[in-house]
């Protein structure tokens, strides 16, 4: 598989990102380890994890996806040199103290993240390090409107990227970037690194499918014209956009075996949404009308859009992580592109 480069940094990334917030909690040891192999195998150099990561995030999980990576990578020699790693410090705790203490998300707290990552990561070094969602408050995660009365900031953007660039200074870090950002917070943090000779993002790592697609409106052009690529999270919509929920829902018992069905917390959010669903089975409907499987128009959708630097894939067994790689084969026509607006037009972004 070829490499792009990402943003205005020197990292060749495959336009596929193998995620693994699945690794210890639905997928165990030993499968995550044939996943990775596979992947590798396969071409995907472009490895995601994160501190916090399994998900649902749970105090007894914390940390074990990294660690697993940690394990594989340390009885696969030369496999280090092979992938692109990135992970994320959590930001601001958001109900998980097991992360944090309080609300915000110090310069202390990123080193100290950092370090504890290298540590399960058993790397010397993070090729691309994330804050995973912003330290101040943001409409994310499902929330609808910015609310400035919620403000509760602590650290500023400056000293954020003050912290971050100790790092990189120091060899820890090659290159940094965000997730679950706005326009602003983009435009913020590459404005100030410039001004301040401090590490400029190359990449923010966003939702982006079928039924999440406000991207589109402004932080497109914000990611364009400053040169920092997309990493397109939940490209699949949680599974509602493979179509294994369009006859039994979620709620059902008989619903397939999936994030969706299993974890009651994932019913809840923006996923959950009765419209996502009603949306996922349009999109659905459109795949198989045209002679295409649900998940090969929902990847095909990211991985053949300008917007999109990478799509990143979260899979729990070998068949899904091949699925995902044939569809990198599929093209979509001008006219399914039409209809897949069309449908947006109608029912617009439900999961965000």
């Amino acid at each position: 598989m070829q490499t792009i480069s990402l943003g205005t940094s020197d990292l060749h990334v495959t336009p596929i990102f193998l995620g693994t917030m699945t690794f210890g909690q639905q997928v165990a040891q030993a499968d995550a380890f044939a996943i990775m192999d596979r992947a590798l195998e396969r071409g995907v150099t472009f490895f995601d994890t994160a501190e916090m990561y399994p998900v649902p995030p749970t105090a007894d999980t914390c940390g074990a996806t990294e660690t697993i990576i940690g394990r594989w990578l340390s009885t696969r020699p030369g496999a280090r040199d092979k992938i692109v790693l990135a992970s994320k410090v959590a930001g601001p705790s958001r109900g998980m103290p097991w992360i944090r203490e309080g609300v915000g998300m110090t310069a202390a707290d990123i080193e100290a993240s950092c370090h504890a990552s290298l540590k399960r990561l058993q790397t010397d070094v993070i090729d691309l390090y994330q804050i995973h969602w912003p330290e101040r408050h943001v409409p994310a995660f499902g929330m609808q409107y910015y609310n400035p009365q919620q403000e509760h900031t602590q650290t500023p953007i400056c000293e954020q990227l003050e912290a971050l660039a100790k790092l990189v200074r120091a060899g820890k870090v090659r290159h940094i970037g965000l997730s679950n950002e706005t326009p602003y917070g983009v435009h913020e943090f590459v404005r100030l690194a410039e001004e301040h000779g401090l590490p400029r993002i190359v990449s923010t790592q966003n939702p982006y499918c079928l039924i999440s697609r406000v991207y589109d409106n402004a932080l497109d052009e914000t990611c364009h014209r400053l040169n920092v690529g997309l990493l397109a999270y939940s490209p699949l919509g949680f599974g509602l956009l493979t179509g294994k929920y369009d006859v039994t829902g979620i709620h059902s018992p008989d619903a397939p075996r999936g994030r969706m069905s299993i974890y009651e917390r994932m019913k809840n959010q923006r996923w959950g949404r009765p419209s996502s669903l009603a949306a996922a089975k349009r999109y659905n409907a459109l795949a198989l009308d045209n002679g295409l499987t649900p998940t090969q128009l929902a990847l095909a959708f990211c991985y053949r859009s300008w917007r999109v630097a990478s799509t990143i894939i979260g899979v729990t067994t070998l068949a899904q992580l091949d699925e995902d790689l044939d569809a990198w084969d599929v093209q979509l026509n001008d006219d399914i592109l039409a209809a897949c607006d069309a449908i947006r037009l109608e029912m617009r972004d439900p999961a965000n």
